[in-house]
């Protein structure tokens, strides 16, 4: 049996799901306005830059929708899902998901978006492991603004890989090929830890060490 990971935002989808949550808590008057967006941007910039402070914004992207009941979240997440997100699962990516399935490869999505934006986009793609950003729950189960445990975030992917490889008893070396797609050079750490990188739509800088160090370049979007 092979591995195969995927990245998610930028990656399987041309969009940046977390981004566009926020941007969707603005568009529906949950977020105040154009100075939440604002914010939303400058951290995204961060992130696209190598340089996110990862707890400071998962405090502050997850704190308009966790202030609500979680059933009303819950429904603002499904409108997210059919709203903005079913344009963005174009068949490319999920022909390429399902490659690697029909090929009888472990799949999973490795992500450093949080689980409850990912969690619906994991199952449009029919990929049965996701490995997110964990977020802490209070007491009565909401979510709190903390992460728990390891974020999988730049090398922290290649924890919470080895974490899920382990419960289900299984380590790296139990794979003849292991294939992570990925876009971007957060991801360095564990593309350079896997058998077969592929720079997938890449952004400029991971597209000029893929150059250099002779990974496959993927282009599933224009």
């Amino acid at each position: 049996m092979n591995l195969t990971l995927f990245d998610l935002d930028g990656t399987l989808i041309p969009n940046d799901s977390d981004h566009a949550f926020g941007g969707f808590m603005v568009d529906i008057g949950w977020a105040d306005g154009e100075a939440w967006r604002a914010r939303n941007d400058e951290f995204y910039a961060q992130y696209q830059a190598g340089r996110l402070d990862l707890d400071e914004y998962i405090e502050f992207s997850t704190s308009v929708w966790r202030a609500r009941p979680l059933a009303e979240a819950l429904a603002a997440r499904e409108r997210f899902m059919a709203e903005v997100m079913a344009s963005q699962l174009l068949p490319q990516a999920r022909a390429l998901v399902r490659r690697h399935q029909e090929a009888g490869d472990l799949v999973a999505i490795v992500t450093a978006t949080n689980e409850f934006v990912t969690a619906p986009i994991a199952h449009a793609f029919g990929v049965e492991h996701l490995i997110a950003v964990d977020l802490q729950r209070e007491d009565d189960g909401r979510f709190s603004g903390l992460v728990r445990g390891v974020p999988s975030f730049q090398a922290g992917k290649i924890t919470r890989v080895e974490q899920w490889l382990a419960g289900l008893g299984r380590q790296w070396q139990d794979f003849e090929q292991i294939h992570f797609y990925s876009d971007s050079v957060n991801d360095l750490p564990l593309l350079e830890r896997v058998s077969h990188p592929v720079a997938t739509n890449p952004t400029p800088a991971l597209e000029a060490i893929a150059g250099q160090r002779g990974w496959p370049l993927l282009k599933l979007f224009a």
